[in-house]
């Protein structure tokens, strides 16, 4: 006879455990301290075994029907449905197991393995470590578009359109890995396309009138600071480079005697390796500023240690120094500046594009600037170093 609720309900602790039969090897277990307790008796290759379905009135009557079915269709099937409880439990645990904070971290390394510069390690890991870190614990598998969006939006209101672009192309790229290792089916981040406000264009602060950029230089040259600072700022300008690229330049990446300085493909932007024509005047820098460096490897060391490289501000905050403000100017609007006056003064353009390292989308035309414009390039540096030199005497 089944079991009803009233009895379920009312069945009462004795001295010793009994049980309340529901039928077809289903019974409600009461303990002396008045757990009941819903279990199944079963036979699976002629042993006798005993499946624990959970608890009363945490498990309805309905819903432990519901499993003893289930348990038999499994043994109908030839499966031991205790077995199969284990691996669902195992199944659950792995499930619980795989994060995306845990995910993220396999992202990061393979980042690191990958050679990925220091600067987009560090941006990745506060990306994903911080501004992310609502996802963390989540299973992977449980996150939704919905949530992401949710997440994406609050960065989103704080202004900072360009975060929240970039967090949802590495959230995206998070959950890419997760596809490849089996630990998820779907990316939820391609169903926003469309759905974040894009970017507000923010051009570099930069000086392209060629009076004005003189003047800059004169006051660069008269800099009263540290002469390492002035020197690499007078360098860089010369050189069309990023300023990372300056600060972090070594002694050894130079080759003085044929005027060429080779920045290795890690500490370059696109991670290709890039090759600088010296002008005369990047040359006279150099061997000023050499013997201030000796016996360090870096070129332009930090003021308080040879073997520490100028800090990411030290350029802008001299230019500060100098009575120029952050919208007037800053040391990545250097090459802003180069490639607006060369092209207004009719350089070739692709000659310039090559000088700035600039990726040219076409991989032909790309193979052909690198092997091409080199002997373009030397003419090139040594016209905008002779060019800077006029625009100092505008000035004067």
């Amino acid at each position: 006879m089944a079991l009803s609720e009233f009895a379920a309900r009312k069945a009462k602790s004795r001295e010793k455990p009994y049980k309340l039969s529901d039928g077809g090897g289903l019974f409600l277990h009461v303990q002396p301290g008045g757990s009941k307790l819903w279990r199944l008796k079963y036979r699976y290759q002629g042993k006798e075994k005993l499946l624990s379905y959970g608890p009363y009135p945490q498990i309805t009557i309905a819903e432990a029907r519901i499993k003893r079915e289930a348990s038999k269709k499994l043994l109908g099937e030839g499966g031991d449905p205790s077995v199969q409880k284990k691996m669902d439990s195992i199944a659950i645990r792995a499930e619980s197991r795989n994060t995306f904070g845990l995910i993220a971290e396999e992202y990061l390394e393979n980042l690191a393995a990958n050679d990925a510069a220091p600067s987009t390690l560090a941006k990745n890991k506060w990306l994903l470590q911080d501004v992310a870190s609502p996802l963390t614990s989540r299973p992977i598998k449980d996150i939704s578009s919905a949530e992401i969006l949710d997440l994406l939006k609050r960065v989103e209101k704080s202004g900072r359109r360009e975060t929240t672009r970039r967090l949802r192309g590495t959230i995206s790229g998070v959950f890419r890995l997760a596809i490849v290792t089996l630990r998820a089916d779907n990316d939820p981040t391609s169903a926003l396309r469309g759905a974040l406000l894009p970017p507000k264009p923010k051009g570099r602060a930069a000086i392209i009138d060629e009076a004005d950029f003189g003047a800059l230089l004169c006051s660069i040259d008269d800099y009263d600071g540290w002469p390492t600072i002035s020197a690499a700022l007078s360098f860089l300008i010369l050189t069309c480079v990023r300023p990372g690229e300056v600060r972090g330049a070594t002694r050894s990446e130079f080759d003085l005697a044929k005027a060429i300085w080779h920045i290795p493909a890690e500490r370059m932007k696109m991670r290709r390796p890039h090759d600088v024509p010296l002008s005369r005047q990047a040359l006279t820098i150099l061997e000023d500023i050499w013997m201030l460096s000796d016996n360090a490897e870096l070129v332009f060391p930090s003021i308080r240690a040879k073997k520490r490289p100028l800090s990411e501000n030290a350029f802008n905050s001299a230019m500060r120094r100098m009575g120029y403000a952050k919208e007037e100017v800053t040391s990545h609007g250097f090459r802003v500046t180069a490639s607006t006056i060369l092209n207004s003064r009719g350089f070739d353009p692709d000659v310039i594009e090559a000088v700035l390292a600039h990726q040219d989308k076409n991989a032909i035309r790309r193979a052909y600037n690198r092997s091409s414009y080199w002997d373009q390039r030397v003419v090139l540096m040594q016209q905008w170093a002779d060019l800077l030199d006029k625009f100092r005497q505008l000035k004067r």
